[in-house]
């Protein structure tokens, strides 16, 4: 059995990821519980009803549920990537205002310590 592409479950499923949403969230959201979000994103139909009440909580439209597909999300960030980055100094049209690599090392810097802090009192709690 090949999965079909209006598959709206898997398309609310999808949605819900790229908003950083667990079902859990949803869930809370439509007065549910997690087995019934689970189901849902399972199913391949879903009523027009059920299907508004999703799309609220997802924060889109029915039409973008339904319409929803991968290669329209991976075409609209390499356009915006081409068309930012091309007409700017790069970092998407926004000026970064630190050097990443400084915040990498100062980072790095942050956990040596808080390593060294460990090995301190585990020495000490062994003595």
């Amino acid at each position: 059995m090949t999965p079909t592409k209006n598959h709206i479950g898997r398309k609310i499923s999808r949605i819900r990821e790229l908003r950083d949403m667990k079902q859990e969230a949803l869930a809370q959201a439509l007065g549910t519980n997690q087995q019934a979000i689970s189901l849902m994103e399972n199913s391949e139909t879903i009523d027009e009803e059920k299907l508004v009440e999703v799309a609220k909580a997802l924060g889109v439209s029915p039409e973008a549920i339904k319409n929803f597909s991968e290669d329209a999300v991976i075409n609209y960030f390499n356009n915006i990537y081409d068309n930012d980055f091309s007409h700017s100094n790069g970092a998407f049209g926004h000026h970064c205002t630190f050097n990443p690599l400084d915040k990498l090392i100062e980072a790095y810097e942050e956990n040596k310590k808080l390593y060294e802090r460990l090995l301190e009192a585990e020495k000490r709690s062994k003595n």
